[in-house]
């Protein structure tokens, strides 16, 4: 029996460990000739695009519901250490037990983790980059009526006009709104963003930037851009050209780098930290190793490579599963080939804006865009739970679906 090792509980990681069953129950027999073990730090597959939404202690799905009706052994730990030539993964259990677990195979796909600032009074700001970190905002947002009246109690600065801060932004100020007006609160809502570029979303193109504009006028979010964070207190924040904020809520979006798990692996890596894989997403030079996900820079369609994306993070996850497989069984491997590339940019009260293409033609704007984002939130990105037929026969759809 071969042993193939996943480490990570994200989207990447789920659909590797499917893959590797859908692709050695195809190949003939049970299935039986490969032992897929997966290794994450919690209990569930966090449904992280969604953290940005209200309630966000519910955008989880429990691990076992889904790899368990598929025979995935699934081992709650933390990873230390990666030795790729003696083959094997150390790692610390719940309970504190140290545990060495070897591999023939193995995927890497713990993600990518928010670039926290160092900053006086970095410690006062929320983001939404984990679950207990969102829930945090969450709780402080419907606390803020037990503050005293205050200029800024009801303001909110979002550090970071990319796409994770532009879909915080523009939610924000409704969130704001609604909990003021339960309490009869007479302070202004406001909510602001900032980022070190002269534009808002300057990653987006300039294709969908005129309906972010017109979002951000119709929502009244004021923009503080070309400047950043230069400290920040419990009660206002101050920017780096002097301008003092008061402000109770402060979001930090600004920054992504993959795990630092990466650094074990003796491959290339890039400025994000993302190691080098090749067309079947094996880290290129490092024997028996694939990379899926947040963790991989791979080719995709037309010259560009993979995004930091839920929308990449799938399809990867399919591929270096099947090729893990197919590797072990002597079967071929399938180069990685993701659906055409697209954005969905949700803007709160104000809609969505779809584009389709590395140039981001704007496909679908305003509420038929809204009803395509909360189709892939809501339901699309949702692995299926207890039912193994449907979760097999999605890992054979090479794509988002």
């Amino acid at each position: 029996m071969k042993d193939v090792l996943i480490i990570g509980g994200g989207f990447a990681g789920v659909w590797s460990a499917a893959g590797v069953v859908r692709a050695a129950r195809e190949a003939g027999g049970s299935g039986d000739e490969l032992r897929v073990t997966l290794v994450s730090g919690g209990d569930d597959l966090v449904i992280r695009p969604r953290l940005y939404e209200e309630a966000p202690e519910g955008m989880r799905v429990a691990l076992d519901r889904v790899l368990g009706p598929i025979g995935v052994r699934r081992i709650t730990a933390t990873v230390t250490g990666i030795d790729t030539e003696a083959h094997t993964v150390r790692a610390v259990g719940r309970t504190g037990e140290e545990l060495d677990l070897a591999y023939d195979k193995l995927v890497l796909a713990t993600g990518s983790q928010l670039v926290r600032p160092d900053f006086p009074g970095s410690q006062e700001i929320f983001d939404v980059d984990t679950l207990p970190a969102a829930a945090a905002l969450d709780n402080h947002l419907r606390r803020l009526p037990e503050q005293a009246p205050s200029q800024g109690r009801y303001t909110a600065v979002v550090v970071g006009a990319g796409f994770t801060g532009l879909e915080i932004a523009t939610a924000l100020g409704e969130r704001l709104q609604a909990i003021a007006d339960r309490q009869g609160a007479a302070e202004d809502v406001r909510v602001v963003l900032v980022d070190r570029s002269d534009v808002v979303g300057p990653e987006l193109g300039d294709g969908p930037r005129p309906h972010v504009h017109a979002a951000i006028d119709e929502l009244k979010i004021e923009r503080r851009l070309g400047r950043t964070v230069a400290s920040a207190t419990w009660q206002d924040v101050t920017l780096s050209d002097g301008e003092v904020i008061p402000a109770a809520t402060v979001v930090w979006t600004a920054g992504m780098a993959a795990s630092p798990l990466t650094a074990q692996i003796p491959g290339e890596r890039d400025r994000l930290g993302r190691l080098s894989v090749d067309a079947y997403l094996q880290v290129i030079g490092v024997p028996d190793v694939y990379a899926a996900g947040d963790t991989a820079l791979a080719p995709a369609e037309d010259g560009h490579s993979t995004l930091q994306s839920c929308q990449h993070a799938l399809p990867m996850g399919k591929f270096a599963g099947h090729n893990v497989a197919a590797e072990l069984l002597g079967n071929a491997l399938l180069p990685f080939a993701p659906d055409p590339y697209t954005t969905c940019l949700d803007l709160g009260p104000a809609g969505a804006v779809f584009t389709e293409g590395w140039d981001r033609k704007i496909a679908l704007t305003g509420q038929e865009a809204k009803t395509l984002k909360q189709n892939i939130n809501a339901l699309w990105i949702y692995p299926p739970t207890d039912d193994p037929e449907q979760f097999l026969a999605q890992a054979g759809r090479f794509s988002n679906g």
